[in-house]
Formats: structure tokens, C-alpha cells, sequence
């Protein structure tokens, strides 16, 4: 576990990331910063087309071979990731940084067994023989809450239920107990009691193996169920961060506000109803001018299509960082007078 003097495990600074399209220049990635701390978990929020997937996939250069422009940096443990070549990347993958997939339907070989695919993860970054890698595997697979895992090792991937098929995938992640796990819509695709048995294995082998965590989800419940700090991303870019808490507890954007408003609560009027975001997410080929969320935002005055919002430190909490152009105090008020 990190203590505050500590340098971040993962600093990333004014990433930027554009695809060449026939279109035009998709700016998937449009400079964002952020840290993540040993130990802790850090969650990036926001709707399908934010960016935040194809961050994550650039901190493990998963993105250099789509024809990207990419520029900033990605710092981990002092080394600038973006700097190196895929061989010594290929050091780093899999090994010390770890990723699981959103859907591990297609991201398990459907003609290879889960054990012979955990294998290959064991031997690409341990010097074992085939009978070491084999032992790994199945204490792997019992790590991670696969039951009977000494004949489940030999099933195929279409004899596993989703849940299982997650697990086996976390597994795989975990194959060489890499520093930082970043985990990339891990229950999308899974039914609600399987998704909280797979949260609640993620924050288990956190504190059992004292890893961080970058979660990245459209799922706000998902964030304040398990992370320490969340940056919510827009249209390419961090909107808002801050420690869970004081996020939830006094959000500032008012994206924030709509992606809070849009989770259901136990304790709300029954037939009270949800109340989605106007609009739809902006392309990232053409975004709009200014804000980039003023289009849908109910709040936005007419200089908000003119200037660009920077992402500045509250000053009662520099911990808590927004972009927005309204005032401070009518921001409160707003929130205040919504909740």
C-alpha cells in the first residue's frame, strides 16, 4: 500500500490519442491526466464513446498498432511507457501491468482449453516446465473461486458459464501478480448476483495481493461500490475527479450529476423514475466547440460554446479537480436545489 509522500505506481499526463478515419481524425483521447496509487483503485466512468477504453488500452500500448497518433505521457513506477519499444513492452504486459477484457467470451480461444490458455500466460513472463505452469494454473483457477479447478483446468471455454469464464479470465490477469490490474468493463455481460460475486473477488485479491486497480465502467454503481478515487471522462476527456466520497457526496459537473441521477436506489419512491442524460454523446471526429457537454447540458449559457473549460482544483478541496464554466456557488445551489 502506497502512503501519501509515495510517487504514483501510474501517472498519466496529457494523453492524447487520434485515429485517422476516412471521416477524419477521430480524438478518441484528448489529454487527459490522472494517477493511480499502490494499492488503491481508481475508476474512470463515463458513457459508451467517452474514451476511456481506448485510455486504458493505450497504457499497455494496445493501441500503437491501429495507426495511431499518440503523444503525452504514461509513467509507470518512473518509466515513460509511451517511449518504448514493443519489446520491452512485451516485458512490462501481462507481466507487471494486466488487463481483463470486457468480454471473455472473445477473449478466451474457443478451441484451446482455459487451462492450456492460463498456461501460456504462466510460461510467457516464468522460467517453469510444463508441469510447474500446470500446478500454477490450477491454483490460479482456485484463487479466483472456480470450483474443482484440478478437472475444470481441462474443460474448454464453452463448458464454463459467464461468470466462470470472468473468473478464468482474472486468472489469466493475475497469471504473474502484476502491480496494476486494469480491468475494462469486467461485468458488463453478467447477470446482477454474478456481477457483485465478481466486484467482491476484485477487492479481495486487491488487499491479498496489495495491487492497484483501474476500473473502467459506464456503471457508476460499479465505481462507488469499489473504487477510491473516480475521474469521470467526456467526449475524450476528464470532466471530473475526485476521492469516491466527495464525488458522490458532493458532485460538481453536471454530467456528474446525470450519470448519478440515472442509478436506481432502494431507498427512492418506488415508481420514481430514473432520468436519463438529453441527447446523445458527441462524435469525437467533429466535437462541439467550447464545453464539449454544453449541447446537452441544461445549464450551459451562450459563452459556453466559445470557450474550453480547463480542470481546476476546488478551492476548498484541490484534491477535487472540475471542468465546468459555471460558477462555483451557483454550481452548489444547482445541486443542492436538484437532490
Amino acid at each position: 500500500m502506497s502512503t501519501p509522500g509515495d510517487p504514483p505506481l501510474l501517472r498519466v499526463e496529457d494523453l492524447r490519442v487520434e485515429f485517422p478515419t476516412e471521416d477524419g481524425v477521430v480524438k478518441a483521447v484528448d489529454g487527459i491526466t490522472y494517477e493511480v496509487r499502490r494499492g488503491r483503485t481508481l475508476g474512470i466512468v463515463g458513457e459508451s464513446g467517452s474514451g476511456k477504453t481506448v485510455a486504458a488500452m493505450t497504457v499497455l500500448g494496445l493501441t500503437r498498432m491501429q495507426g495511431a497518433k499518440i503523444s503525452g505521457r504514461v509513467v509507470f513506477e518512473g518509466v515513460d511507457l509511451l517511449g518504448l519499444d514493443e519489446v520491452a513492452l512485451r516485458r512490462i504486459r501481462g507481466n507487471e501491468i494486466a488487463m481483463i477484457f470486457q468480454d471473455p467470451s472473445t477473449a478466451l480461444h474457443p478451441l484451446y482449453r482455459v487451462g492450456a490458455q492460463l498456461n501460456e500466460a504462466v510460461k510467457a513472463h516464468q522460467n517453469v516446465t510444463k508441469t510447474q505452469a500446470r500446478a500454477r494454473t490450477i491454483e490460479l483457477l482456485d484463487l479466483v473461486g472456480i470450483p474443482d479447478p484440478g478437472n475444470r483446468v481441462d474443460d474448454y471455454p464453452h463448458e464454463f458459464s459467464g461468470g466462470m469464464k470472468q473468473r478464468a479470465m482474472i486468472a489469466m490477469a493475475l497469471a504473474n501478480e502484476p502491480k496494476l490490474l486494469i480491468a475494462d468493463e469486467p461485468t458488463t455481460a453478467l447477470d446482477v448476483t454474478v456481477q457483485a460475486q465478481i466486484l467482491a473477488l476484485l477487492e479481495r485479491l486487491r488487499g491479498e495481493l496489495g495491487m492497484a486497480i483501474v476500473i473502467v465502467t459506464h456503471d457508476m454503481g460499479v465505481v462507488a461500490e469499489m473504487a477510491d478515487e473516480i475521474a469521470v471522462m467526456y467526449a475524450g476527456r476528464i470532466v471530473e475527479t475526485a476521492a469516491t466520497e466527495a464525488l458522490l457526496n458532493s458532485p460538481e459537473h453536471p454530467y456528474t450529476w446525470g450519470l448519478l441521477r440515472s442509478i436506481p436506489t432502494l431507498d427512492g419512491p418506488r415508481l420514481e423514475r430514473l432520468e436519463p442524460i438529453k441527447g446523445s454523446p458527441p462524435s469525437l471526429i467533429d466535437p462541439p466547440s467550447g464545453c464539449h457537454f454544453h449541447p446537452r447540458c441544461e445549464y450551459a449559457q451562450p459563452d459556453h460554446a466559445r470557450i474550453d473549460p480547463e480542470l481546476l482544483p476546488l478551492p476548498t478541496d484541490p484534491a477535487h479537480k472540475v471542468a465546468c464554466l459555471l460558477e462555483p456557488k451557483v454550481r452548489r445551489k444547482l445541486w443542492e436545489e436538484s437532490t
